[in-house]
């Protein structure tokens, strides 16, 4: 093979990796887009105090002292999950939580109906707070980089 043919198909086994590694990139599940601006850490702490998630879930560094966990194996937050998630995939567990069964958990456990066992708080809480409970979460995750919208103000 001749250098002119194995650098022709080097470029083209590089274009193709860049066009396939970008489709990889986008979507629903991607590190981009979407993003809500940063929220505060310690009034999303106190939402997911509030809001009772230690009833079902374990979250490094936050003891349960209410003894109140409504499941048999509560579903463990946070830390390194069996694979990096994306900010997408974290946001969406908590507005959509039946979007996904956790692993490791029998079905029937956190699933009745078809439908995940966790309260749908998308309307008894707040964007602000919904906003701040999702950073306090994103500092207990290793999520893969991404970077945030930018919002800036628009005029007319």
């Amino acid at each position: 093979m001749s250098v002119y043919n194995s650098i022709i198909k080097a470029a083209v086994v590089a274009v193709a990796a860049a066009f396939f590694l970008t489709g990889c990139d986008s979507g629903a599940m991607s590190a981009r887009g979407f993003s809500f601006p940063v929220g505060d850490v310690d009034k999303g702490r106190a939402v997911f105090l509030e809001s009772n998630c230690l009833a079902c879930h374990t979250l490094k560094g936050i003891e349960n002292l209410a003894s109140d966990q409504q499941i048999e194996k509560p579903i463990k937050l946070g830390g390194g999950v069996s694979r990096t998630i994306t900010y997408a995939e974290l946001l969406t567990s908590v507005i959509n939580p039946s979007h996904k069964v956790a692993e490791g958990y029998e079905r029937d456990k956190v699933f009745a109906d078809g439908k995940s066992v966790m309260r749908n708080y998308n309307d008894t809480m707040t964007v602000t707070e919904l906003t701040n409970l999702v950073t306090f979460l994103e500092t207990k995750y290793d999520l893969i980089p991404y970077e945030r919208s930018q919002y800036k103000i628009y005029y007319p």
